[in-house]
């Protein structure tokens, strides 16, 4: 094979796309890590220093403030089976729902498809949603974070989309070998869609962690509380315990309350940034395949 030389115009262009890119990632990442460095601050600290990356005086204090109960890793458990199943949930829905509209030949299949787009543009409002959620005696459960959202309608639609673009000689082969629709599903199409599950997996497991409003709404039993929930409480309690310090003990330690809220930051993301390196690879090209045809 012959050499391969390289012009020097598309050198400059190529030292001049990593530097751009670099500086995007350095200005992304920065703030995060100012996050966890504050953490670990003192509240003093952060009120002296505008920006820095290193404390000056480590301390555990905020962490110690969170960790203080057994009540945040009951909440973090909580979060985990709400996300797991929500998401289970997510994709069966979404893939059945998919693989069917995504024959052509499905009765009634555009007027659901037009239903399908109407409600990505209108929604029944946030009183008819939780009269609906009572109605179905769905408070205080976990199915309240979980049902209303069973299906994104533009995940729908991607992975509708992809169905439609597998060969669809690999269905007439399973079909003449007495391949019934389930299995059909199961066998040729799931296997063969890896990359978008993978990528709708990753949206509504972080859509389910990060949920807040829902769980705000719906949950009043405090020992069903997510990880957000419980979190926002904690930000609330450091912020009443530091504005009445008076009244309380005198050997009472106030809570570092800015460190608190970053502290709060990490807990909180942490856990799912931990899921992104086993999905990444599969990022880009699960979201672009199904995103052309329609």
């Amino acid at each position: 094979m012959g050499r391969h030389y390289r012009t020097i115009p598309g050198t400059i262009f190529d030292i001049l796309n990593y530097l751009i890119l670099g500086i995007i990632g350095v200005v992304a990442v920065l703030p995060f890590i100012y996050v966890v460095a504050g953490s670990f601050a003192s509240d003093a600290e952060l009120t002296q220093r505008a920006v820095f990356l290193i404390p000056e005086t480590f301390t555990l204090a905020a962490y110690k403030f969170i960790f203080s109960t057994d009540t945040i890793i009951h909440s973090i458990g909580v979060s985990l089976y709400v996300m797991i199943v929500g998401t289970l949930v997510n994709l069966f829905f979404t893939v059945t729902m998919a693989y069917a509209l995504s024959k052509r030949t499905l009765m009634g299949r555009n007027t659901v498809l037009n239903l399908i787009i109407f409600s990505m543009l209108f929604g029944g409002g946030l009183i008819p949603t939780y009269l609906v959620i009572r109605s179905l005696h769905m408070l205080d459960t976990y199915w309240a974070l979980m049902i209303p959202g069973a299906i994104s309608a533009f995940n729908l639609i991607i992975v509708k989309n992809f169905f439609q673009e597998l060969p669809p000689e690999l269905e007439e082969a399973a079909k003449m070998d007495g391949c019934t629709e389930l299995g059909l599903l199961w066998r040729i199409v799931l296997p063969l869609s890896m990359p978008v599950l993978a990528t709708f997996t990753l949206f509504y497991a972080v859509g389910h962690w990060n949920n807040f409003f829902s769980a705000l709404l719906y949950i009043n039993d405090p020992s069903k509380w997510p990880l957000q929930v419980l979190l926002r409480q904690i930000v609330l309690l450091s912020q009443s315990a530091a504005g009445d310090i008076n009244s309380m003990d005198p050997n009472f330690v106030q809570p570092p309350e800015q460190s608190i809220k970053m502290a709060v930051i990490v807990v909180g993301t942490i856990p799912i940034l931990l899921v992104y390196p086993f999905l990444q690879k599969h990022f880009a090209k699960g979201v672009l395949i199904g995103s052309v045809k329609g």
